[in-house]
């Protein structure tokens, strides 16, 4: 099975107040509820061809929002009225903000899981082994496990076993006031590293404040790593890992992986995967000079390809890169292909259909046909994808800045009108929206109906068509997929033109994926349009191909005969 990844938040996705307000608070906005992520959704979500739900911002961060019996945070080390599903406040509990019963939120995550398996979709959450909240207390952890930094030697910046680092006899004095907000200025002395490596007492806004930095044993100033006897920080990671295993939990998305020792990776992965073999980690990171590392050493299964694949795709879009380039983009991570996870979009990134991208969501079709079906590995969505959010709204703290926040109290009208109050129907989409949810339905339920695209071999063709004066490879990019018992041809067109490619495909590929010769009348597989066309060894196959297009053509194979007992 290829994994097909659906990024879901719950905060925003079910939240059906269409009256938000920027900066607005959890009473004035609302927040959705995981009871609201009912078997319907679940269902619907599962129709697209999803295999696995990933629930970002599961874990009780920091908010400034006071619940019962659950106090706010200090608003002036808090990004957005909910506050940053990074800056964890409790690893062992669930945010209030998601509940509709807070006393019983706990079980509405566990039911939440339980309805996930029911429609055969596997769960992952988020694990932040970087860095929590600038003042962390857990009320939900199990008998004896203590909070993290209360048995620390606050004398020292560093020591293996704290897990904190600290900036001694010096105050936390950031660029920007501590006491903006609220009625109680936030002090910390001394001063905690902040969670992005700042390793000083005076932060600035862009850094990030609202985090302190944990301490797994190693000491940035002499660049030596104290691992032996375990540090108490890997000890605490690990309970925690197991305790959302053992809730049924399929999956860690794991943040920043690069941030924190190989070392512990290397010795808390095996040791989840021994209790729990079925559990998948993921590691989010951006230096391909690390991959290798954390695939073969570290013991990931699968890896963000953000700084490759992807960021090559939005140069093809926003910088003139030629589709060409496509090809570097496998061969740099060749023999670990099936370990990269691709996306056009997530939390961190901006939306496709924003004017920082390509302002327009219908041109995704060659993007995602590209970023799904190149691989074996996964492929992950972005709640609202689908429908072609654009991420034009200012929520408050995130800005007008082409994502969907994160750190606010918000809902999305795109959204809104696909969920009708748990119906989950297309009835109130525009027909744009509806072909478009249809076209990523078709993508990425072919990822998986086809053997060829999950399980099948790849072959570029660019290399025998990049001096053919009828193939454009700045705007034109083609490749196989193929099994013993399937071949596809793949071309897809970047450019805002119509295109007509005459594609060579060499006599290696005729071989190793056997294909049979001569004059086709095949359906492609996206559109269900008939085309006609001729695949011969020594001459090109020609095709016309619409602007911002994808043709997904299957090839006939060689029959083999069967003489003297044997196939030939």
């Amino acid at each position: 099975m290829k994994p097909i990844i659906y990024q879901l938040f719950p905060r925003i996705m079910t939240n059906m107040n269409a009256t938000c307000v920027a900066g607005g608070t959890y009473k004035e906005n609302g927040s959705g509820k995981l009871n609201e992520i009912t078997g319907k959704v679940l269902k619907s979500i599962k129709g697209l061809g999803v295999t696995h739900v990933w629930y970002t911002g599961i874990l009780e961060m920091a908010t400034k929002t006071e619940f019962p019996g659950i106090p706010s945070d200090n608003p002036n080390v808090v990004k957005g009225e909910a506050g940053s599903p990074y800056a964890i406040k409790d690893y062992y509990d669930v945010a209030p903000s998601l509940a509709s019963d807070i006393d019983r939120r706990m079980e509405e995550f566990q039911l939440l899981v339980d309805r996930s398996h029911d429609e055969g979709l596997k769960v992952i959450i988020d694990f932040v082994p970087n860095h929590t909240a600038r003042i962390y207390h857990s009320d939900a952890a199990p008998d004896g496990i203590t909070d993290f930094g209360s048995g620390d030697t606050i004398g020292m910046f560093f020591t293996p076993s704290n897990n904190y680092y600290y900036i001694t006899n010096q105050q936390f004095s950031p660029e920007f006031p501590l006491d903006a907000e609220g009625d109680t200025p936030y002090v910390e002395f001394p001063a905690k590293a902040t969670g992005n490596d700042c390793f000083t007492a005076f932060c600035k806004k862009t850094d990030w404040y609202e985090t302190v930095k944990l301490n797994y044993g190693y000491d940035p100033w002499s660049g030596r790593g104290h691992y032996d006897p375990v540090p108490d920080t890997w000890l605490r990671m690990l309970h925690i890992l197991r305790y959302w295993a053992a809730k049924g939990v399929d999956g860690f998305r794991c943040d920043m992986v690069f941030m924190v020792p190989q070392e512990f990776w290397h010795w808390a992965i095996p040791q989840v995967k021994a209790d729990y073999p079925h559990v998948i980690f993921i590691g989010e990171i951006y230096d391909m000079a690390l991959y290798r590392q954390f695939i073969h050493y570290c013991g990931f299964d699968y890896l963000y390809d953000k700084v490759g694949l992807y960021d090559t795709l939005v140069g093809i879009e926003r910088e003139g890169y030629s589709a060409a380039q496509l090809t570097g983009r496998w061969q740099a991570v060749e023999g670990i292909g099936d370990c990269m996870l691709n996306f056009l979009e997530n939390h961190d990134e901006v939306r496709f259909a924003s004017k920082a991208f390509a302002g327009d969501p219908a041109k995704v079709v060659p993007y995602l046909v590209v970023s799904a079906m190149m691989g074996k590995g996964p492929f992950m969505i972005y709640y609202g994808q689908e429908l072609g959010e654009p991420a034009t709204d200012n929520e408050g703290f995130a800005g007008d800045n082409n994502r969907s926040t994160i750190f606010d109290y918000w809902s999305y009208d795109t959204l809104r009108r696909w969920y009708n109050n748990g119906l989950c129907s297309v009835s109130k989409l525009t027909a744009h929206e509806k072909w478009l949810r249809n076209l990523y339905r078709k993508v990425l339920t072919l990822c998986n109906k086809s053997k060829a695209v999950s399980e099948g071999e790849f072959f570029d063709l660019m290399y025998v068509n990049l001096q053919n004066p009828g193939f454009n490879p700045h705007c034109l990019y083609s490749f196989v997929r193929y099994t013993g018992k399937e071949a596809l041809l793949f071309l897809v067109n970047f450019s805002d033109m119509p295109q007509t490619a005459r594609i060579n495909i060499p006599d290696l590929c005729f071989d190793m994926a056997g294909i049979a010769e001569g004059d086709y009348k095949e359906n492609d597989l996206l559109w269900g349009l008939q085309h006609q066309f001729r695949v011969e060894r020594g001459k090109p196959t020609s095709l016309n191909i619409s602007p911002k297009g994808a043709l997904i053509l299957p090839l006939k194979k060689i029959k083999l005969k069967k003489t003297g007992g044997r196939l030939q």
